[in-house]
């Protein structure tokens, strides 16, 4: 259990749009600390094994995505989406699913999700490392509340899914809300 755990101080590199640039591809590249992430804010940070894959894009992020005024009548600030993925993947993948609200946070070394203990291997899919499918409420930096799907294991034959649903971690919110 990670609860009650700092989130690890790491540097994302991500890629932003700047319109002082011009020319068809108006972005340059932004340093975003997990401190701009998180402190201050209570937010959920669900992880995935990788932008445009089945599960993640038919159900798990447009669901988030769907979801998010319920998560912000629980008291949740924002919802991040971190991957074992580049910042020029994630971006594609945020608006190939016309995000408006989830924040797509690129992983692309894997560093946050190794300081978090979840890095696996997944070669067995030609996927190289990526992270295990977890999610958690993080208040200030702190998690508060996890949710780590079963069977946590590099070269798993299965991709579990419904502990880090949106589904799963809203009826939790408002369990708590209401205890």
């Amino acid at each position: 259990m990670l609860i009650g755990r700092k989130v690890p101080d790491v540097t994302f590199r991500t890629r932003v749009r700047d319109e002082s640039i011009g020319g068809p591809n108006p972005f340059r590249w932004q340093d975003v600390t997990s401190s701009d992430y998180f402190a201050g804010k209570r937010v959920v940070l669900f992880s995935l094994p990788g932008a445009f894959t089945p599960t993640c894009s038919t159900y798990q992020l447009p669901d988030f995505e769907k979801l998010y005024p319920d998560f912000q009548a629980e008291g949740i600030d924002e919802i991040y989406c971190i991957s074992v993925n580049d910042a020029f993947v994630m971006n594609a993948w945020g608006k190939s699913q016309g995000l408006e609200n989830v924040k797509l946070i690129p992983d692309g070394s894997g560093e946050f999700t190794r300081k978090m203990g979840m890095l696996v291997a997944k070669d067995n899919l030609g996927f190289g490392l990526r992270s295990w499918r977890y999610a958690a409420v993080i208040n200030n930096g702190v998690v508060e509340q996890w949710f780590e799907e079963e069977g946590f294991s590099d070269n798993c034959d299965s991709d579990p899914y419904g502990v880090s649903s949106p589904q799963n971690i809203l009826e939790t919110l408002r369990r708590k809300e209401a205890a």
